[in-house]
């Protein structure tokens, strides 16, 4: 469990933007002397993973058994947890997992209680906004999921967000990431950071 550190989840689905809004947020608040850890969930599981002969690529992890995700779910919460220290941990992650068997936690009980989250925070955008970035992406073997079932995908992840909040008694901030508006975004997510930075400094 991270003792000394205010841990903030930022979540969204594949295609949403996530990652640029989570780079200009952190930019923003590294230049205003805001102390922010970035910890990407997938990429520790993927070094885990790797590592253990299981994936040669990211996108090969979803399409792991789900027994063999949840191993090396638990393993990642365990490094994060480790590595995490003082001021702001911003772990990057997903909230639900597309598998073939169906939707798996990104953050299940065993996570969350490592992580203990202060924040959830939902980057979202409309599903149509979602499906053209993943057709448009050349760098990752996206999904080319139909408008519904990214739009349900959307629906469960604030599900799960509500049950984690219940669990953790972490608050939800939804994220709008529209076409050209990443910036906006990103805005948002530095303002919570700025916030939690005035609440360290009062208690420090």
């Amino acid at each position: 469990m991270i003792e000394d550190g205010v841990v903030v989840v930022v979540t969204g689905v594949p295609g949403v933007g996530k990652t640029t809004v989570i780079d200009a947020a952190v930019k923003a608040a590294k230049s205003e002397g805001i102390n922010v850890t970035l910890m990407n969930y997938g990429t520790v599981m993927f070094e885990i993973a790797k590592a253990r002969g299981l994936v040669e690529n990211r996108d090969q992890m979803r399409k792991l058994p789900s027994s063999v995700q949840r191993e090396v779910q638990r393993l990642a919460a365990k490094r994060i947890a480790e590595a995490a220290r003082e001021g702001i941990v911003l772990v990057d992650t997903h909230m639900l997992i597309n598998t073939p068997e169906g939707f798996l936690p990104g953050i299940p009980v065993w996570v969350a209680e490592n992580l203990r989250p202060s924040v959830l925070v939902l980057v979202e955008a409309d599903p149509e906004e979602i499906r053209n970035r993943r057709r448009k992406d050349e760098t990752r073997e996206r999904d080319l999921q139909p408008v519904e079932e990214i739009r349900l995908h959307q629906e469960m992840c604030r599900a799960v967000a509500a049950a984690c909040a219940t669990l953790t008694g972490a608050t939800i901030a939804v994220i709008p990431n529209h076409d050209g508006k990443a910036h906006e975004a990103a805005e948002m997510v530095f303002n919570l950071f700025k916030a939690i930075a005035a609440k360290l400094k009062e208690v420090s």
